[in-house]
């Protein structure tokens, strides 16, 4: 990996320390181009109460990563990015293991962006399918 995306999954993996995404094990591992990648362990802190992962806590995998892609992209230094808007789809159920989050750019606005964020298990195999609109406030 070169060093311009070890040092941006560096900086993402350093502000998440005391936050929700700390909290939920959340790691950035990848960055291209157009997309942010992140991965969570699927365990008994992120399940409902019959032992599968909720879908909470995909919604804030997917809006965590979505979030810090847009913090990536756009000029975090003139910006604020918030989420405004979430949806998801939870098409897969998992007890264990790992879920990958990839954010890729659907729509890239000076305010609004439009991102899809599919959240896929160790296989490859869809969990969950989210869209996350991101608008970007003028720092004062």
């Amino acid at each position: 990996m070169n060093e311009h995306k070890e040092k941006i999954l560096s900086v993402c993996n350093e502000i998440c320390k005391g936050t929700l995404m700390e909290t939920l094990d959340i790691t950035y591992i990848d960055v291209g181009e157009n997309f942010l990648l992140a991965k969570m362990p699927v365990t008994p802190k992120v399940h409902q109460p019959d032992g599968v992962l909720h879908g909470g806590a995909s919604v804030a995998l997917a809006e965590s990563v979505g979030s810090a892609a847009s913090y990536i992209f756009l000029d975090a230094k003139e910006f604020v990015i918030r989420g405004i808007e979430i949806a998801a789809n939870h098409v897969r159920s998992i007890r264990e293991g790992f879920v990958y989050a990839k954010a890729s750019i659907l729509h890239k606005g000076r305010t609004t962006q439009l991102w899809e964020i599919k959240i896929t298990d160790e296989e490859g195999n869809l969990i969950s399918n989210c869209k996350l609109t991101t608008i970007a406030l003028p720092r004062k």
